[in-house]
This record gives structure tokens, sequence and C-alpha cells, in this order.
């Protein structure tokens, strides 16, 4: 088990898993990481269940001191600088900490959150089946809130010393990373109100550029850009809100509903962003661009296995790290297969 002291607790951190589910007919958000997939890897390299909770990490990170203990970390999603003790660190690799070490994070050059994972996961009590920090109800995570100065985090589990190592020195490799692009089009499944807008309107939604504007959040991102217009009024009968789906109210400027989002809304909703993209918007800042493409539930289906192979050719990677005598020493190589097609992941020799 490991202890760790909130030193800075940088713009915003919070304790996040995959989410709170089975709750939202009591009106209750999901919450969780705003790039799953970015979580999810980061708990595959440690060897930790994929649900785990780790830092979710917004701009400017934390600096943490290890009180006690010894684990193994990794941190994924934006490329952070990354340091131990002073010494720059990779991210998206598994290093080892122990007690006495401090690590600090600088502002990310590409991207908007990282993910602080460790083996064991972050150890906070469970509020209705996730440890997934929701703010704006003061509820979940540590103590509801993000962190802030003097707040001591916990992993947990009791074998974290043989956790680390058997993954110290393993890296997911670009590979089987998401892509990330800023410049890459959010893929929308049109409906479920796409009828209560104009020709026009939809074909400005489809065809316009829109910038994130300053009031994003982890509840949604609104958007900033030419008007969508409505046939009648973008007021209806309050129906639930999904993970991704574009709302446009009356103003006709979309917002793209995300994590901490509302369980019902009552504006209409002229598409659903594929879940696979969601992580690609979480990474953009407010002023960055993002346009809206066509699709189709098949697509968005595909696109989902394809990404599951990713997730699937780390946990290949690190079952052939694990069982490499010497392997932290040691280079090698291992096929594994995206979107259908081998690929030839490597490791480099650990030289610690």
């Amino acid at each position: 088990m490991l202890a760790l002291e909130v030193i800075r607790p940088g713009m915003f951190t919070t304790v996040q898993d995959l989410g709170r589910f089975g709750r939202q007919r009591q009106g209750v958000p999901v919450a969780g990481a705003m790039d799953a997939s970015a979580l999810r890897l980061g708990n595959i390299l440690l060897g930790n269940d994929e649900n785990a909770a780790g830092l979710e990490i917004t701009m400017t990170g934390p600096t943490l001191k290890v009180l006690s203990g010894a684990a193994c970390f990794a941190v994924t999603g934006a490329e952070v600088g990354l340091s131990k003790n002073g010494s720059s660190l990779p991210c998206w690799t598994a290093h080892k900490i122990q007690t006495g070490d401090v690590l600090a994070f600088t502002p990310p050059r590409g991207g908007a959150r990282a993910y602080l994972c460790v083996t064991g996961g972050v150890d906070v009590p469970p509020s209705m089946g996730s440890r997934s920090t929701y703010t704006r109800g003061g509820f979940g995570g540590y103590e509801g809130r993000a962190l802030r100065v003097g707040d001591v985090l916990k992993t947990g589990g009791a074998n974290t010393n043989a956790l680390w190592a058997e993954c110290e020195g393993l890296a997911c490799p670009p590979a089987l990373r998401p892509p990330r692009d800023p410049s890459a089009p959010l893929r929308v499944i049109p409906g479920p109100q796409d009828d209560a807008f104009t020709e026009e309107g939809l074909q400005t939604f489809y065809s316009s550029e829109y910038a994130i504007s300053n009031s994003a959040d982890r509840m949604g991102y609104r958007m900033e850009g030419p008007i969508i217009a409505h046939k009648e009024g973008a007021d209806i009968i309050s129906d639930g809100i999904c993970l991704g789906c574009v709302q446009v109210p009356g103003h006709g400027q979309p917002i793209v509903m995300l994590a901490d989002r509302q369980t019902t809304g009552g504006y209409t909703k002229i598409g659903v962003v594929c879940t696979v993209d969601l992580g690609n918007l979480a990474q953009r800042l407010p002023g960055q661009k993002a346009r809206f493409v066509k699709t189709t539930v098949a697509e968005a289906v595909t696109l989902l296995k394809k990404e599951a192979e990713l997730f699937e050719g780390l946990r290949q990677l690190r079952a052939a790290w694990r069982s490499t005598p010497g392997a932290r020493g040691t280079s090698g190589a291992l096929r594994v297969f995206v979107d259908g097609q081998p690929h030839q992941v490597e490791w480099e020799a650990l030289n610690t």
C-alpha cells in the first residue's frame, strides 16, 4: 500500500474511475474519467482492474510526495511533463516510486487531461458503487471535491510490491494508444431529435467549424459558431441524456454532454458523438476547434471493436513482458493485432 501527500493540488485534480452506473434513474450522474480509454490503458499497463481509480489531472498537475510504501505508477492521456525527484520521466511507461519520492508535473505539450494510475488503484471509499468524484454533488472521490494541499491518498491491495516488480519499465507503444488528433472530426450518429431541425440547420451543423467555449467543463463542452436552425423550437419534454449527445438549445449553439452530464434534459438533441471520439474531444482546450461528420450505428460499433483491440494488444504485451525472464533489462518485441492488422510492438531495455 502506498500513501501519497498532496504538496500542490494542481489546477483541478480529482479521483476518477470509469463512472457510477445504474443510478441515472435516481438522478445521479455517471461522472468518471473524461478520457476513459487513457485511464483504462494506464490500469492495464500496471495490471490493475480496468476500473481502478486514478487521478484525473487537468492542465496544471499536482506535486505529490510518497509518505510510505512502494508501487508502480504510469501517466497516460495528455503529454504532460513528468518528473520524479527532479528527473524527467516518460509518460505511458510504468515507473517505480517509494518512500520519500516526489512526483511533479508541468503543463501538457498536447492535450488537456492526464491520468495518474498506481498499482492497486487509488483507494477512497466507494460511493454508490464508484470512486469517481462528482464535484457538483459533493460526493465520491476524496470528500467529493478536487484535491487540496495536505490531502493524503492511499492505494489499495496488499500485493502492490509484487505488481511493480512485474511491470516496472513496461511502456505502452504508440501503436496501442488511441489517436488524439485535435484536428480530427467528431463522428456523430444522427438523432434522437434531428427531425426538429431544418435542412439548413442540419447542413450548418455538419459543414461548420465550432470553437470550444471558455465555459466548457466536465459536464459538457459548449461550442461557439454558426447558429443551427430549429423548425419550431428547442424545447421538448425532458428525456434521458446519454454520453456524447449534442444538445442544441434555443440559441442554436451545440453542447456536447460529457462525463458529469445531468441525467435528463429538455432541449433537442441533433446527434450523439461516437464513444471512441469523446476522449479526443476531452483532450481539447477552450478556443480549439471541432467539426462534426455524420456516421452510422454500425460504424460506431466497428470503431469500438477497433479500440478494444488496443486494450487487448496491451494485455498481450504485458503478459509477454511478465513471462520474459529479465525483461526489465532487455529489449523485446511482440506481434499484436490492431485494426485487424498485425503490428510489431517493441519495448526498450530500462537502463536504471
